[in-house]
């Protein structure tokens, strides 16, 4: 059996780093994980060539060599997904499904011969038992979650590791909180399932002897589920690990309380984590409560935003607008939260609705779903009926857009965040490939971009100040470009 793994394009959004990736001469921000881990449960005699579309085309050649296609998409990526199972079916292959769009939304995909939904752990083995005796049926749907010492190693010997930004590693499965708005509960459940720290490792050490030094993402949707765990096996084995060794920065999603725990920071530092991801949501005390994000009820968010930062930990946020407490003044308070808090990348969406979600049943009971969730945090565009209403909503979102990747804001936010950040010793390597982004930098910014005042600015003041943090300040810039780029392609 010869199989194509193939991860359909995702579109040019904040995440993407399309226009980042470009100063680096990447292709794409990381590789598939899901699908290198599918590719590691299956036969060791199939033969798999994976295709990542954001990495690399779909050709005629792939799919005149393969026997099957086995697909995997998240909800941002429905259009793409669509025309690459079109592909393929035109091409005469059998096409198996599976990941977040097809757990949500299979119906929507008649095309396709074989659903396995849920974690591939669980439901994997069984459809290809019931595929190599001629059985298969066309839904195989989760009726239980995987332990993770379940899950294999991902097979990184598929990736041309040349083409891509940052690798990936997930430890955990499942969140304790209940966000009214967010569906991972609904894919994962509530109790954090983790992997052993030897399992980890052993990732690590893979891509450490690939010759891999980038960055390394860890995909948990909250590393610090299970803080217990993570204290007492994973940081001191990731920490052993790191002796004599150089290069790989980690970076990953928490929550807020992270910031209560002083010595969970010290260990993810001392591990190799600089930069976390953290959903903030909105300065809206009501609003917070509103969508049971209970873990950022009653703080000082800026506080405990520059506690994380001073502990050596970047701080990138996720933020939402359109909430039903949100009022004509939330705009104005969203944008100040932001610039005072030295965020400086700072993901404004609109709030969406996506199945399977407490918001959806809500907005279906109230009559106020107005379609199906795009996934995609930059474009002006809702699947709910907002109390304020959907113009009010759009002019306000495109208004703190515009404010917060203008380039004197930005750039003040940067500076704002490089005063605060007390930075890590361990950092990816300077290779010739940064060393030319910044050459790069230098004639897109700062001699032919319209932020160039700004960007001289930054240099000076981090070289005779922070010098240590000048390769930072330069990333940072960087996305500004980019960032700046996605709004006026896709906001206006």
């Amino acid at each position: 059996m010869k199989v194509l793994l193939v991860y359909p394009e995702f579109p040019d959004t904040f995440w993407s780093f399309k226009h980042a990736l470009q100063f680096i001469r990447k292709h794409a921000s990381m590789p598939p994980l899901g699908l290198l881990t599918v590719a590691a449960m299956l036969p060791a005699d199939w033969e798999l060539r994976l295709v990542d579309m954001n990495a690399g085309r779909l050709t005629d050649a792939d799919l005149a060599w393969a026997d099957c296609a086995f697909v995997s998409a998240m909800i941002v990526q429905r259009e793409a997904a669509g025309h690459a199972i079109g592909r393929c079916k035109a091409a005469g292959l059998p096409v198996v499904a599976g990941g977040p769009l097809f757990a949500a939304e299979h119906e929507k995909f008649p095309e396709v011969d074989h659903f396995v939904l849920g974690e591939a752990e669980v439901m994997l083995p069984r459809f290809l038992d019931d595929f190599r005796h001629g059985r298969a049926q066309r839904i195989y749907t989760m009726t239980e979650y995987a332990e993770m010492a379940e899950s294999p190693a991902p097979r990184w010997d598929l990736v041309q590791h040349d083409r891509y930004a940052s690798m990936a590693v997930q430890y955990s499965r499942g969140c304790p909180f209940n966000c009214e708005f967010c569906n991972i509960t609904a894919l994962f459940g509530h109790r954090p399932r983790v992997k052993s720290a030897s399992q980890i490792i052993a990732e690590l050490e893979d891509l450490y002897r690939l010759g891999w030094r980038g960055r390394v993402f860890f995909v948990d949707d909250n590393l610090i589920g299970n803080k217990r765990q993570l204290k007492e096996d994973l940081l001191p084995a990731l920490i052993r690990w790191r002796k004599n060794r150089t290069g790989m920065p980690f970076n990953t999603e928490v929550s807020i309380n992270l910031a209560d725990d002083e010595e969970l920071m010290r260990l993810m530092v001392e591990a190799g984590f600089d930069q976390v991801f953290i959903g903030i949501e909105t300065p809206e005390e009501d609003s917070l409560a509103e969508c049971s994000k209970k873990q950022n009820r009653n703080r000082d968010l800026i506080a405990d935003v520059k506690k994380i930062q001073r502990a050596g930990l970047e701080v990138q946020g996720g933020f939402i607008l359109g909430f039903d407490n949100d009022t004509a003044s939330t705009f104005g308070r969203m944008v100040d939260f932001i610039q005072h808090s030295g965020i400086v990348t700072a993901m404004v969406g609109l709030l969406q609705a996506p199945p399977a979600t407490r918001l959806y049943e809500r907005m279906v009971r109230e009559g106020r779903l107005l379609g199906a969730a795009s996934g995609n945090n930059v474009e002006a565009e809702t699947n709910i009926l907002p109390k304020m209403g959907l113009e009010k909503l759009y002019e306000g979102y495109r208004s703190v857009l515009a404010h917060l990747y203008e380039p004197r804001h930005y750039y003040d936010r940067v500076l704002t965040f490089l005063r605060e950040y007390h930075p890590p010793k361990i950092q990816a390597p300077l290779d010739g490939e940064r060393v030319m982004a910044f050459l790069r930098s230098i004639v897109r910014l700062g001699i032919l971009g319209k932020e160039r005042v700004h960007y001289w600015r930054l240099c000076l003041w981090t070289l005779f100040r922070r010098p240590r943090l000048f390769p930072l300040a330069i990333t940072l810039a960087i996305y500004g470009h980019h960032f700046r780029t996605v709004v006026q392609l896709h906001v206006g």
